[in-house]
């Protein structure tokens, strides 16, 4: 099977994943992250798992590229509605803290506006 992307870009960028991400679609998203971090001031950035049916080593790359290029500047990569599976081998290697991986969208955003709070009560 292959691997489908769709791209949000406003507010926060998303790529929403279906199918399949291993060793043969790894490039295809690769090359639509550098299109997305090619962009000035990108400080959040959430993968949709939620059609994702396979993850691999070489996908997993993606994710800890997206977290070298983001997280050094402050920013935030986080991961929404892992499959059981997918959550699994992330749970494994770690390569998102448990912290940025989230069962929903709106789990994301009760976290994002969490923080936001602290910050306004310092």
């Amino acid at each position: 099977m292959a691997l489908k992307i769709a791209v949000e870009k406003s507010p926060t960028p998303t790529l929403k994943l279906v199918g399949r991400l291993d060793t043969d679609t790894a490039p295809e998203l690769d090359s639509e992250l550098n299109k997305v971090l090619a962009s000035k001031g990108i400080k959040r950035l959430v993968f949709d798992l939620s059609g994702l049916d396979y993850l691999s080593s070489a996908g997993i790359r993606c994710f800890v590229r997206a977290r070298k290029a983001i997280e050094p500047g402050g920013g935030t990569v986080a991961i929404v509605n892992p499959q059981a599976g997918v959550r699994k081998v992330l749970d494994i290697v770690k390569a998102i803290p448990a912290k940025g991986i989230f069962a929903s969208v709106a789990e994301l955003d009760e976290y994002l506006d969490a923080i936001q709070q602290q910050v306004r009560d310092q």
